[in-house]
C-alpha cells in the first residue's frame, strides 16, 4: 500500500497527521510506503487536484472525498470528526480509511 500526505510548507497540522498515520500503521501491523508530498504553488495544487493541507491519499485515492469543485489551490483542509471540525482526521478515521 502506498500512502501519501500532501501538504504545503507552513501547514500547522500535517506533522500531526503524519504522526497519527504512523501510529495507526504500527498498531494495525500494516506495511505501507509513506511519502510526504509538498504542494507549494497553486499550479501544483491544480495539477494534483489538491483539496487542502493535509490530504491523505491511499493508493492514489482520497479516502475523505470532497465535494466536486473546479478550483484547486493552496489552503488548509478541515475534517468533520466526531469532535467537530479539525485540521486532521482522527486515528479512527485513518484506521477506517486504511481498512
Amino acid at each position: 500500500m502506498k500512502v501519501e500526505i500532501l501538504y504545503f510548507d507552513g501547514c500547522p497540522t500535517y506533522q500531526a497527521t503524519h504522526e497519527t498515520l504512523a501510529e495507526v500503521l504500527s498498531e494495525e501491523g500494516l506495511e505501507a510506503e509513506v511519502e510526504l508530498v509538498a504542494v507549494n504553488t497553486d499550479e501544483e495544487a491544480r495539477r494534483l487536484r489538491f483539496p487542502g493541507s493535509p490530504t491523505i491519499r491511499v493508493d492514489g485515492r482520497d479516502p475523505f472525498p470532497v465535494p466536486k469543485r473546479d478550483d484547486w489551490r493552496l489552503g488548509c483542509r478541515v475534517y468533520a470528526t466526531p469532535e467537530g471540525l479539525r485540521g486532521t482526521p482522527t486515528a479512527d478515521m485513518i484506521r477506517a480509511a486504511l481498512g
